[in-house]
């Protein structure tokens, strides 16, 4: 079968023409405007036709698996899109363009979500009034789940081993970061929740805070939800703490030049993904891999170095083998594995595509 895959994420749009789990075509561009949806339309001429086009939503609420995207689909994801406003609004605008532009092909939604649907109780539950968590659906969603299936089965390939027997932390960073427990290849907890803010530092998204500095800042300075939101999502994180944009590698060159705001930024950013192995560790009975997936997970070997610095956990990296190529096991022996993976969030969209199709039922585990 032939894919299209659409990607939008917080920094990039990523397409690709998946050809039976091979990719044989590949566009990315760093920014999204509306100049994008004429680059697809040419992009998926060049490497048409294809027999499906599938989609990377992020916030799918309950649902278990990827669907077929029709009017009613399309307008009852629209409800999420407060709840993921970097990302929704895109995939979305993409998926109602490729209806139109290619009518007669298959629509498919493949959701971050699903990878996440079946999080034990324990933790997807916020510790909130009833009525929030039912009236209002407040719980943990988790997101990156289409990153993370695809490094799940990876790291079982790697490792040599059943994926029904490992359980692996799995850090998927990018301008977006996430540290999930993977067990037995399904996701039993994971520092993302409600919304893509929750967690660790990332490139403009703060993680995780005290919600009464909101409160604090809303009471006695006056700052309204909308400028709120905006700061949390696009003017904290790595860029609110350096002065950059947020990409990792300027932060990198200005700690360089000696910019002590961004040496502070990089060691915030070190510590709170530490803390977040850590919690996420405890929710398996055993770590046998911590991986890294994910633009800067997969590209940043100092990151890996500085993360097992003083062999936190017990874990140490190899360092001829941090700074190669490909995907592969890093660790120093002792301790949990390390490995790199490199994401393809094109194959898992793909392959869930295919599964739409064949008549799968949602949710169902696949080899």
């Amino acid at each position: 079968m032939r894919v299209l895959t659409l990607n939008p994420g917080s920094s990039s749009v990523k397409l690709a023409v998946v050809d039976d789990g091979t990719a044989t075509a590949q566009l990315t561009r760093g920014s999204w405007s509306g100049a994008r949806l004429a680059e697809l339309d040419t992009f998926a001429e060049r490497h048409g036709p294809v027999d499906a086009v599938a989609v990377r939503i992020v916030h799918g609420g309950t649902r278990t698996g990827s669907v077929r995207l029709d009017d009613t689909e399309l307008t009852e994801l629209e409800r999420w899109t407060p709840l993921a406003p970097l990302h929704q609004p895109r995939s979305l605008t993409l998926a109602h363009h490729a209806r139109s532009a290619l009518p007669g092909v298959a629509v498919i939604g493949c959701f971050d979500t699903a990878f996440h649907a079946g999080l034990p109780a324990r933790a997807a539950t916020y510790p909130l009034p009833p009525r929030w968590r039912r009236q209002y659906g407040v719980r943990r969603y988790g997101f990156h789940g289409l990153s993370l299936a695809y490094a799940s089965r990876q790291a079982a390939r790697l490792l040599g081993r059943p994926p029904a027997e490992l359980g692996l932390v799995c850090c998927h960073l990018g301008a977006g970061a996430s540290v999930t427990a993977v067990e037995a290849g399904r996701s039993v907890d994971t520092s993302m929740g409600f919304t893509p803010l929750e967690g660790v530092a990332m490139a403009t998204r703060s993680g995780s805070i005290d919600p009464g500095i909101l409160l604090y800042l809303m009471r006695h300075h006056g700052l309204s939800v909308s400028e709120i939101d905006t700061e949390l999502n696009r003017h904290s994180g790595l860029a609110g703490l350096s002065g950059t944009g947020g990409d990792i590698r300027d932060v990198l060159a200005a700690r360089a030049r000696g910019d002590a705001d961004a040496a502070l930024a990089l060691e915030v950013y070190l510590h709170r993904l530490r803390r977040e192995i850590a919690a996420q560790a405890v929710s398996l009975a055993v770590v046998d891999a911590v991986v890294f997936t994910g633009g800067v997970g997969e590209h940043q070997p100092w990151l890996r170095a500085e993360v097992f610095a003083g062999a936190h956990f017990g874990i140490e990296v190899d360092p001829v083998r941090n700074v190669a190529g490909g995907d592969r096991a890093i660790g120093a022996g002792g301790g949990a594995e390390v490995l790199v993976i490199t994401s393809r969030e094109d194959l898992e969209l793909a392959r869930e595509a295919e599964k739409v199709l064949a008549g799968t039922p949602l949710g169902a585990p696949t080899p």
